[in-house]
């Protein structure tokens, strides 16, 4: 897998802007670099220069000049992928971007495949495979709560826990396996009271991983929250009102919305996705049936859901209390684990003796949250904002603890978990040596693929496909 040519990409994103990065990197990238540049000043050559040093010049071809750029110049070994690397500030310009790109290709760079500069990271040992993967994790983040878990892994953070447990429990798998080599002589090599100490260990780390991978999942992806309820009471002006935009269709008429739209905030630097739904109601409108269902579908997607109603319509009648406590405890029995808020919509609308009202008929139902607000008016927004945001744990991200968010990841540390986990009975039940070595060398090989000093051709193809080109 390894190549040693020179590969070259757009490292910016495509389309016009007033400055875009090529990237080179290989072997002959600064000689490649080297026959289309002009220094504005001097006769220099950039294989004479020093690394990470900045060089203004033209890129010229048979004396055509195509643009005027600062060129990057990294020497290997110290260079993002361990080779030679350039990387060439150009103007912006489409033009420009391609017929720079072109006539590298000409000069006989490759164009890179998607993720191949990371790739050569990692084979060259710049980085492990769970920091390339951090990479990817970092381009992709869009809230400060995704961008510090990646930036914390890209720094090594969780490789380096990884490689720690690792590390001692190959020390203890040597000494085993060095006394299968002695097995007639009916020797211990291995302590097994510090043995059984360094399972607990490897298990209680490997637990608290594993179960970060909820905070870690919904921090990475975004946390979606469902806004349900009947047709007309708020929905889309709430979340124009949490988005701070005219993001959704607000009319007096019911049942305006007839599917479902979803728009995406920071919310004390975590990702929640909001869904307004279709209002749900009994109703003989083809197009509307359908966007009810979807809202129902919608409920089952979300990890939040958002009940809203309007409490001057409420407070006013008795029925219509009963048919919305009845409606509440429909989705809560429904949805027993998912977080429920109730929220009294227009509250500007009603008087203190009817919130307390309402607040003593409503607020009781087991298994939610109750709150006023007047999404018109922008009460109580904040405040909802908050009572969001409690239903995320955010004790490990603020206490700065390794969280895991790549799904590979957690799947490699389940299987390594229930690999310990037979080492620790086998410890229990006295079981011989050369038993032990066999779950002790699977535990090891799940360690292995999560840093990638255990890995193939297939999985990393799998692993960079989903990059950008050009990183």
């Amino acid at each position: 897998m390894i190549n040693d040519d020179t590969i070259v990409a757009l490292a910016t994103p495509s389309g016009a802007g007033a400055i875009a990065v090529i990237r080179l990197s290989g072997d002959d990238a600064i000689v490649i670099a080297d026959t289309c540049f002009q220094s504005i000043k001097s006769e220099k050559t950039l294989s004479n220069q020093k690394t990470h040093t900045i060089h203004l010049g033209h890129i010229v071809e048979d004396g055509r000049t195509i643009d005027e750029v600062l060129v990057s110049i990294f020497k290997n070994p110290n260079s993002y992928t361990g080779e030679n690397v350039v990387e060439i500030s150009c103007h912006g310009s489409n033009y420009i971007q391609q017929e720079i790109i072109q006539l590298f290709l000409r000069k006989g760079c490759r164009m890179a495949t998607a993720g191949e500069f990371t790739l050569r990271a990692f084979l060259n040992g710049k980085l492990d495979l769970s920091q390339a993967e951090a990479v990817a994790d970092l381009i992709s983040s869009d809230n400060e709560a995704s961008h510090q878990i990646a930036m914390q892994q890209m720094r090594g953070g969780f490789s380096s826990e990884i490689a720690k447990l690792r590390e001692e429990l190959l020390n203890f798998a040597s000494l085993i396996e060095l006394e299968l080599d002695f097995a007639e002589e009916d020797v211990e090599f291995a302590d097994r009271t510090q043995f059984k100490e360094l399972i607990e260990r490897i298990r209680f780390v490997l637990k608290r991983l594993i179960d970060s991978f909820a905070v870690g999942n919904v921090i990475k992806n975004g946390i979606p929250v469902a806004i349900v309820g009947e047709p007309n009471v708020g929905k889309s002006t709430l979340l124009n009102a949490l988005l701070n935009e005219e993001r959704a269709i607000v009319s007096e008429i019911a049942g305006t919305t007839r599917d479902t739209i979803e728009d995406e905030i920071s919310i004390g630097g975590i990702g929640f996705r909001f869904i307004d739904t279709a209002g749900i109601r009994e109703t003989k409108d083809v197009v509307e049936s359908i966007g009810i269902k979807k809202t129902f579908e919608k409920i089952d997607q979300a990890q939040v859901v958002v009940y809203l109603f309007e409490s001057d319509v409420v407070s006013n009648d008795h029925m219509k209390s009963n048919t919305i406590r009845v409606e509440i405890e429909k989705i809560r029995n429904k949805y027993p684990l998912k977080p429920l808020l109730v929220i009294a919509n227009k509250v500007d609308k009603i008087s203190e003796n009817q919130q307390l009202k309402l607040d003593d008929t409503l607020s009781k139902i087991e298994g939610s949250s109750f709150m006023f607000i007047s999404a018109k008016q922008n009460i109580g927004v904040d405040a909802l904002k908050q009572q969001l945001l409690s239903y995320v744990n955010t004790g490990a991200l603020r206490n700065n603890d390794t969280i895991i968010t790549n799904s590979r990841h957690y799947d490699s540390l389940i299987k390594a978990f229930e690999e310990v986990e037979r080492v620790r009975e086998g410890l229990e039940s006295g079981l011989s040596g050369d038993l032990l070595a066999i779950d002790i060398r699977q535990a090891l090989y799940h360690f292995g693929e999560i840093t990638g000093e255990i890995s193939n051709d297939d999985l990393l193809g799998n692993i960079f496909a989903n990059f950008c080109i050009g990183k």
